[in-house]
């Protein structure tokens, strides 16, 4: 019996080195793009995916993460007492959005080390695994893209895109093959994954098959976790885990549908920033019209 996914893990622990000096004395999930930081994006998708508890990994210096899904009634009352009522609901749904729970990375040991902290708030239930440097656009959510497969197909799914050229080198990349597709939306999208390999040089890359950052992962990934030894950057990496599982159990990956941004260094962030802009319902038709007036 294939048993519903209801907790989603979000690593928030790493030192944001990439994004120095503006992440010295903020983590850099809070790094807003318009108008909401990056983590917001990320618990947002887990709760229109159906997730009802977000486990947070944090580490030093990430309280203000906690604190934005925190509930602050002194706030949302001075708000409405000022005549901010769209404000202070803002506020609110923040603090309604998710049950969130945390747990401590006392040290930035790797993915893999960081969602293992995570064991004993999941349990023996599978879960979700979103990271926040990768901002998905989706009509269907990533998330709940992934969990239907998670649904028809059991075992532990990854997101996938196909990467071509030197760039490659800055992911996880899987060996994959064509798995029966259950459903015709899937057809030529849904993999059986055979082996990953961690940010492997572009001749020795197994295919264009690039690991992104969502998962819904089995919770026997736990045990492979533990068995896992430090790897590339003296990291115990979830690559290397999930590489294990693959060959003892079934993981598939789905090439998802939607737009994704890597906000997880400048040019990229820079971009994601250009893209929500956009978007914005308020924003993005003036903020169109500046950039047709700028003269660069």
């Amino acid at each position: 019996m294939k048993r519903l996914v209801r907790k989603a893990v979000i690593p928030v622990a790493g030192l944001g080195t990439r994004f120095l000096p503006a992440t010295k004395a903020m983590p850099k999930e809070m790094l807003t793009l318009v108008d909401k930081p990056l983590i917001q994006y990320t618990v947002e998708e887990a709760v229109a995916s159906g997730i009802e508890e977000i486990i947070l990994i944090t580490g030093e210096g990430t309280e203000p993460i906690v604190q934005h899904f925190a509930r602050k009634p002194a706030l949302e009352r001075e708000l409405r007492r000022r005549g901010k009522a769209a404000e202070a609901r803002l506020v609110e749904r923040l603090g309604r959005l998710a049950r969130v729970r945390t747990v401590r990375q006392a040290e930035p040991l790797g993915l893999g080390h960081a969602v293992g902290c995570a064991r004993r708030l999941v349990g023996r239930e599978p879960f979700a695994v979103l990271l926040p440097d990768d901002l998905i656009d989706a009509a269907v959510p990533c998330t709940k893209q992934l969990l239907e497969v998670h649904a028809a197909c059991g075992g532990s799914v990854i997101a996938t895109q196909r990467v071509e050229g030197p760039s490659i080198e800055n992911y996880g990349v899987m060996a994959v093959a064509p798995a029966a597709a259950t459903r015709a939306k899937w057809r030529n999208r849904l993999f059986r994954v055979r082996d990953l390999v961690e940010k492997p040089k572009l001749a020795r890359a197994p295919s264009p098959w690039i690991v992104v950052g969502r998962y819904i992962l089995e919770p026997e990934v736990f045990d492979f976790i533990a068995g896992t030894r430090p790897g590339r950057g003296g990291e115990i990496q979830l690559t290397d885990a999930l590489r294990r599982a693959a060959r003892e159990r079934a993981v598939h990956a789905l090439a998802f549908g939607g737009v994704r941004h890597d906000a997880g260094d400048k040019l990229g962030f820079l971009r994601a920033t250009l893209y929500y802009a956009r978007k914005h319902p308020e924003l993005g038709p003036a903020f169109r019209d500046a950039l047709r007036s700028l003269k660069l």
